[in-house]
């Protein structure tokens, strides 16, 4: 006995169109409805008092400006060599590799001096570094 074919019907079609624009409607609608909430005035929030015990020198900064000039290198108006910048900046480096340093370098600084102070900070691993001509 042969099979009947079935008649293709017609799918239901769903226009796109309309839909979309209720969509963008109602986006807009909540867009403008919306109040903003002011939720930092409404946050609890008291900051720890500074440890009166502390030491200056525990305190670790974030930043280490190093001006090199043609005499040598300057961190914080005083004068270093190369083996006490090597000393200095290794004990930083013990305590934070995360250090930014920003080397400032004169226009007659050698630039053997920013070389070196470069060697320096990655043999500590110092790698956020910025450099800056004056």
């Amino acid at each position: 006995m042969p099979r009947k074919k079935k008649k293709k019907e017609g799918g239901a079609k769903l226009e796109m169109t309309p839909m979309i624009d209720v969509v963008f409607q109602l986006l807009i609608f909540f867009i403008v409805t919306l109040k903003e909430q002011d939720i930092l005035s409404r946050l609890d929030v008291s900051r720890p008092a500074p440890d009166p015990d502390a030491k200056p020198e525990e305190i670790i900064q974030d930043m280490l400006d190093i001006t090199v000039y043609n005499e040598g290198f300057v961190i914080k108006g005083r004068k270093y060599n190369l083996q006490e910048l090597d000393r200095h900046i290794t004990r930083i480096a013990s305590f934070s590799r995360d250090i930014s340093v920003i080397i400032r370098c004169t226009g007659d600084s050698p630039h053997r001096f920013l070389v070196q102070l470069l060697d320096i900070c990655a043999k500590n691993g110092l790698t956020n570094l910025s450099v800056f001509s004056l």
